[in-house]
């Protein structure tokens, strides 16, 4: 894949990414970074990240890295997806996603998340897997 093939592609964002305020910063094979502004839409009711928001940036993030590595007419979809929630992420804040391989197979990807706050701690860890399916319309 060439280079402006992996950016159209991962700069190429669903709404729903564009609904939470979605940034990619960059996108390697190997490595994907994103980040989010934490706002009060995106809090629970004690004023920091909800965690479906961080699991929705970690799974756009996933899914992004696995469009970049899938071979042509292939897509994907999210097949399992484990959170380990370790900080809160205040309002106002950053939450920045750093999404690395741990699996690249022909049917399957695993894929690693680490979402760092502002100060640079590790706010969660998640781990899913992304399975490679063939695309028919």
């Amino acid at each position: 894949m060439t280079r402006e093939e992996l950016d159209r592609i991962a700069f190429d964002q669903p709404a729903f990414a564009r609904l939470l305020g979605f940034r990619l910063v960059s996108a390697e094979p190997d490595e994907v970074l994103a980040e989010l502004s934490v706002t009060e839409d995106l809090s629970n009711r004690n004023g920091v990240m909800h965690g479906g928001a961080i699991m929705a940036l970690a799974d756009n993030i996933g899914g992004t890295a696995t469009m970049i590595n899938l071979p042509q007419g292939k897509t994907t979809t999210t097949l399992e997806s484990k959170t380990n929630f370790l900080r809160p992420i205040r309002i106002g804040d950053t939450a920045r996603a750093r999404c690395v391989p741990l699996h690249k197979g022909r049917t399957t990807m695993v894929w690693q998340t680490t979402i760092t706050r502002g100060d640079g701690k590790t706010a969660a860890i998640v781990t899913q897997t992304q399975v490679v399916i063939d695309w028919k319309e």
